[in-house]
């Protein structure tokens, strides 16, 4: 819940901050020189770029998060197996070692977004985001879900 409550306030930061950069903008363009049109132009992309990545985070969020339930309801959330260092980081060996067990499962059953979820959680354990949020996208989109990109 924390995470979530976090999260929407990152997102309202960022939408007051979109806000102030597009009327910052404006008032360039306002000016009315070739200069402030083209950089007022140019500072008007920027929230609307901010905005699309912000809406695709969402949804990739929300989506995995609908996968995490069912999987929960189902009894299938990967057990939390992991050696934790005296300060709680996960032990690296451990990441690995579980990473493994979930690849092979993976490999076994290419089609079952079950396991790709599972494998995604084990890629963010060992501290690979890129490769978890792309085992992730599998999951939703194995799944049926909006494939995020």
């Amino acid at each position: 819940m924390r995470a979530k409550i976090v999260y929407f306030a990152l997102a309202a930061v960022l939408v007051v901050y979109f806000v102030l950069v597009g009327s910052r903008g404006v008032m360039l363009i306002e000016q009315g020189t070739v200069i402030t049109v083209a950089f007022g132009a140019a500072v008007l992309v920027l929230p609307f770029i901010g905005a699309w990545f912000l809406y695709q985070t969402t949804k990739f969020a929300r989506a995995a998060g609908r996968l995490a339930q069912e999987l929960e309801a189902e009894g299938g959330l990967p057990v939390d197996e992991l050696v934790r260092t005296a300060s709680g980081r996960i032990d690296r060996d451990s990441a690995d070692a579980v990473f493994e067990r979930r690849r092979a499962e993976t490999e076994q059953a290419p089609d079952d977004w079950r396991s790709w979820f599972r494998l995604a959680v084990a890629y963010h354990d060992a501290r690979d985001t890129p490769r978890a949020r792309k085992a992730m996208q599998r999951a939703i989109a194995l799944h049926g879900g909006p494939s995020p990109r």
